[in-house]
């Protein structure tokens, strides 16, 4: 049944605020009742034990067991003085002296001594001491019975002493007021520290009501796992909160680590590395690109209101691919242009010839441009059997040509056809000859050495340029996503391709390093075991 249904507020904090005050007012009603249960009884029996003491101290005068052999049940008796005196030195309600025969000798109604007492006093003239609560001729009382003992110890009567029962409930409820106002303040702390912590859950729940937070609650978990973008929640401490279903994907982890990492710090999830310093704020800034695994992200971190931070992901991918292959088709264009620009220039210079009557010059300038094309490819497939090493390195001669920049392959240069993954390693060939290629052009005597050999079943590859050198102390840094020397192109970030190269050599268990060439300018080398059949 709802709140509504029950009458009840809907606000959170008006039903929290009411639950603890009912919670409050409850305890209090129990401990005041479980206080009063245990208070009255001790209060009978502390007047029990004291009428009984009273009693005891009566009977163990020698002269009031004398009187009562020597004397009869008179008013004048020294028996009754000696009982008034004791009653109202003590301020008991009655002090009552009996004789063997249960017969009255002592009473503070003098019309009643002679008479048989009220009550029976065979366990008292049997010689046990009595406490009880109990009726008589004087009204309810708490009641103390001893044996009158005479010198030489032969019971001849006995001693019995009461205390008003009314009084006993009169200090009973004496003590209540007092308990009701410790009890009324403590309500009254209790409802306060209510107020104000109803008041800190209304400052933290918005004023919502529960259906209104359950809801929130339903629709974020939907939201979360639902969008096709990554959402990582990071307490204060660094640790992972909440992981959805696409961020799981992108980072790689098993199907299970939404709930497996729930709790664990992020640095033990994801391990180190820029996409942990990314999403733990050690790097900061917007759209900050980082390499997972196969995937190029774009993340960015927000901080939240409790100290943690919402980070979030996306695959960007797809979208290198497409921005690299923009550049490689601008190249082409540009290369395409030139080479337009040149075959216009041979063919004017060919028709010039032609027109001379120069047939035979004609004949060697034709040989020698097509020549020319004909030995570099010669030259790629003696040495690359693979065809997309080959074609690959044929493009790119041909794009470095145009660029001025001469690309020659070493001797020691051979490569079999029997690669595991010919499309990984092109990929890393084909960033390092660009970069390579970027490096060199426009220096004074521009070069890029590519060698490209089998060891066994590894594959090791090296690509040298002419541009500068890369200092000691950054040649770390050139392999972290982000970091180059480039302006940034409009399309895509700068700084990924060495980090690509670096990670498709670890995803096959092997190395990529910078390093300085022999002559000078930067030398990049990648080592790849099992990389042939």
């Amino acid at each position: 049944m709802s709140a509504r249904r029950l009458g009840l507020p809907r606000r959170a904090v008006s039903q929290i605020l009411l639950t603890q005050l009912a919670l409050a007012a409850g305890v209090l009603v129990l401990a005041t009742g479980l206080f009063l249960a245990p208070l009255g009884a001790q209060l009978d029996d502390q007047a029990m034990r004291r009428a009984l003491a009273i009693a005891q101290s009566a009977a163990a005068d020698p002269s009031l067991a004398a009187d009562l052999i020597a004397t009869g049940p008179s008013p004048d008796s020294p028996v009754q003085a000696a009982a008034e005196r004791v009653r109202r030195a003590t301020g008991a309600e009655y002090v009552v002296v009996m004789d063997l025969d249960g017969i009255r000798r002592a009473h503070p109604s003098p019309d009643r001594i002679g008479l048989p007492v009220s009550t029976d006093p065979a366990d008292a003239l049997a010689g046990r001491e009595v406490m009880e609560i109990d009726d008589g001729t004087l009204g309810r009382s708490a009641r103390g019975k001893v044996p009158l003992l005479a010198a030489d110890g032969e019971i001849v009567g006995a001693v019995s002493v009461g205390i008003a029962y009314d009084g006993v409930r009169d200090r009973l409820l004496g003590a209540i007021p007092g308990l009701l106002a410790y009890a009324g303040g403590a309500l009254a702390v209790g409802a306060l520290a209510a107020y104000l912590l109803s008041r800190r859950i209304q400052r933290q729940t918005r004023d919502l009501a529960f259906s209104d937070i359950a809801g929130l609650l339903a629709e974020r978990e939907a939201m979360l796992h639902s969008i096709r973008e990554g959402v990582i929640t990071l307490a204060p401490d660094g640790r992972v909160r909440l992981v959805n279903d696409e961020a799981a994907r992108l980072l790689g982890l098993a199907p299970e680590a939404p709930a497996a990492f729930t709790g664990r710090p992020l640095d033990a999830v994801l391990g180190t590395g820029r996409t942990a310093d990314v999403l733990s704020g050690r790097v900061t800034g917007r759209d900050l690109v980082t390499v997972q695994g196969s995937r190029v992200l774009v993340a960015n971190r927000m901080p939240t209101e409790d100290g943690g931070a919402v980070a979030t992901l996306r695959d960007r991918t797809e979208l290198e691919h497409l921005g690299r292959e923009l550049d490689s088709t601008r190249g082409l264009i540009d290369a395409l242009r030139a080479q337009d620009h040149e075959h216009a220039n041979r063919l004017h210079t060919l028709l010039g010839l032609l027109e001379l009557g120069l047939h035979e010059e004609a004949v060697d300038f034709v040989t020698e441009v097509v020549g020319v094309h004909r030995t570099t490819a010669e030259q790629v497939t003696e040495r690359v059997h693979d065809p997309l090493l080959a074609a690959l390195l044929v493009g790119k001669a041909t794009v470095a040509a145009e660029r001025g920049v001469p690309l020659r392959l070493t001797e020691t240069t051979l490569v079999p056809d029997r690669l595991v993954d010919p499309g990984g390693l092109v990929t890393i060939l084909g960033n390092l000859v660009d970069n390579a290629l970027d490096a060199a052009a426009g220096g004074a005597a521009p070069l890029v050495e590519v060698e490209l050999r089998a060891e066994g079943r590894t594959a090791v590859l090296r690509v040298r340029d002419s541009g500068p050198r890369i200092p000691a102390g950054s040649r770390e840094d050139v392999f972290t996503e982000g970091w180059s020397t480039k302006q940034p192109r409009a399309h895509r970030e700068r700084g990924l391709g060495l980090a690509l190269v670096r990670r498709l050599a670890e995803r096959q268990g092997g190395s990529a390093r910078a390093g300085e060439a022999e002559d000078g300018g930067a030398e990049f080398s990648v080592v790849l075991p099992e990389a042939l059949r």
